[in-house]
């Protein structure tokens, strides 16, 4: 199955609670983009999915997607932070539980 084929309900399926020290790798690549609280990560997932792009750079202009930052990647590993997460390739989307 290609990414591009991804129902709403598989990226359900894929999404999951993991620890931010193992996403680490995805962060060092640039790979790791923060999803603010205020919104649904299956409709930014979705999103992505869809190369929505006016619709992502909408969020990204109001700072609700972003590359992780270095701030937040400190944060979080001196928090031990467990967070949600799933893979739109190449991306790994992750909000705050």
């Amino acid at each position: 199955m290609t990414q591009e084929n991804l129902t709403l309900d598989q990226v359900n399926q894929e999404t999951s609670k993991i620890p931010w020290s193992e996403l680490q790798r995805f962060f060092a690549q640039g790979l790791a983009v923060y999803v603010s609280s205020d919104l649904d990560l299956l409709t930014v997932a979705e999103a992505f999915n869809k190369d929505d792009k006016l619709l992502v750079e909408q969020w990204m202009q109001q700072q609700q997607v972003h590359l992780v930052s270095d701030q937040q990647a400190a944060e979080w590993i001196q928090k031990d932070l467990l967070v949600w997460a799933v893979v739109i390739k190449p991306w790994i989307l992750i909000q705050n539980i």
